[in-house]
């Protein structure tokens, strides 16, 4: 739990207890004749926000003592608006015990749903290695779906007879629909990167696989990567944010393809997928594959994540604390929960 929500359920806590003082207050100072009494159904009305039953029926009966002494102190016991202040406060506490069983319900069903979502989630996104080949991997995968921890960004790393094959793509749509296209994605690029001689092969066997399941307008934007254990890399980019190069010296460059191509799963459309771009990867470089979750996230102010500026801080040995320190930029940098899933593939050529 983050500070933020811990504050929040804090102050949610004392909320109860400070309407009551407040009321309480605000009743000695004033008098009897304004009727401030029946305000104390206020307490236990806030009660249901946290904590349990037995918390609730405490505020209940702590809001019905406080009644009892102001109008005791009043020297309204008995009367009309003494009467209505406990009505009022015992069925408020009632609704409240009622509605803190139905929260609590509810609270119990999503760690469920929660708990099935982080299974599913490691069944179908497994940890990189991480060595593959003549590479070192990392990587970062950050949910928009609070609630259900899944989305529909996808990764992969495949060691293979010819060297290292990679994949990161982002399913058009959220929800389970989109989990099942990425499940049958990564599904179809694990058997083909080991079976396929080359990356159009592998590309083929994907859109085989998606044109079975998609329709309409649905699609995948992804980029393949075939990485040559001798210092090149080839790529196929499907409608997907260029990767960055970082060059051991520092330079930082986008692979941008030279001509554009439709997504994934738009084989109705009959136009020819990407041409292979190749681009020399050397001892000390290193690549990062993302999804337009990172690009397109933004700050307060609305300003996108400049991702491009922020690379410097791939500057760890360890990728993963590398690609870490990022993601926490990049968490910094919105201030508030992601509106897009944000995935983040580093690559780097082993030294030794």
């Amino acid at each position: 739990m983050t500070e933020v929500n811990r504050t929040t359920q804090w102050l949610m806590g004392a909320l109860p207890f400070a309407s009551l003082g407040v009321v309480a207050a605000v009743d000695v100072l004033t008098g009897p004749d304004l009727g401030y009494l029946s305000l104390l159904a206020v307490g236990p009305a806030f009660a249901s926000l946290v904590g349990g039953v037995r918390r609730t029926v405490l505020i209940g009966v702590v809001a019905l003592i406080t009644s009892l002494l102001l109008a005791w102190y009043n020297g309204l016991l008995g009367d009309r608006q003494s009467n209505m202040s406990l009505v009022s406060t015992t069925g408020v506490t009632a609704a409240s015990i009622l509605a803190t069983v139905g929260r609590q319900r509810r609270e119990r069903e999503l760690a469920t749903v929660r708990s099935v979502a982080e299974v599913a989630q490691r069944v179908l996104l497994r940890p990189v290695p991480r060595r593959a080949g003549h590479l070192r991997a990392a990587v970062s995968y950050t949910s928009a779906n609070a609630e259900a921890r899944i989305g529909g960004d996808l990764y992969e790393v495949v060691t293979g007879p010819g060297g290292v094959r990679a994949i990161v793509g982002d399913v058009q749509g959220k929800g389970l629909e989109a989990v099942e296209t990425a499940a049958l994605v990564l599904g179809a690029f694990r058997e083909a990167a080991h079976d396929e001689p080359d990356l159009r092969g592998v590309s083929g066997r994907l859109e085989k696989a998606l044109n079975r399941r998609l329709s309409g307008e649905e699609f995948v934007t992804a980029i393949l990567v075939d990485a040559d254990p001798a210092g090149k890399l080839t790529l196929l980019n499907y409608g997907h944010p260029p990767p960055l190069i970082i060059h051991a010296d520092g330079k930082i460059t986008l692979a941008e393809p030279e001509d554009n191509a439709p997504p994934l799963g738009l084989a109705s459309l009959k136009v020819e997928g990407p041409n292979p771009h190749q681009v020399a990867f050397g001892p000390g470089d290193q690549i990062l594959l993302y999804t337009d979750g990172v690009i397109e996230a933004r700050d307060r102010a609305g300003r996108f994540y400049p991702l491009a500026d922020r690379a410097f801080l791939l500057k760890d040995d360890d990728p993963e604390a590398a690609l870490e320190a990022l993601r926490l930029d990049l968490v910094h940098h919105v201030d508030a929960p992601l509106h897009d899933d944000a995935a983040m593939l580093l690559l780097r050529f082993r030294d030794g």
